[in-house]
């Protein structure tokens, strides 16, 4: 049941975060939202521990996920338009 549960955490963390920084170079499709929300839940998690906001057995919730992934989308943005 946790891998369901970070599958559906990561789609609603991935659509959030697409509709708060929407773009033309996002990230599209049903699978790849899944693993932005994912990436971002895991670069919280990772930033939250490294600062000390969380335990070592500690995850980021939904909020830390769209942060997160807001940070993702801002990385590939900035990579995207390098390469244009």
């Amino acid at each position: 049941m946790g891998i369901i549960w970070t599958i559906i955490i990561g789609f609603v963390a991935g659509v959030i975060a697409k509709f708060i920084m929407p773009g033309d170079n996002e990230p599209k499709g049903f699978i790849l939202t899944i693993i932005l929300g994912i990436a971002g839940a895991f670069l919280a998690t990772w930033l939250g521990q490294a600062i000390g906001w969380y335990g070592p057995n500690d995850q980021a919730g939904l909020i830390g996920a769209v942060v997160g992934a807001l940070i993702v989308l801002f990385i590939w943005g900035a990579i995207v338009r390098r390469r244009a």
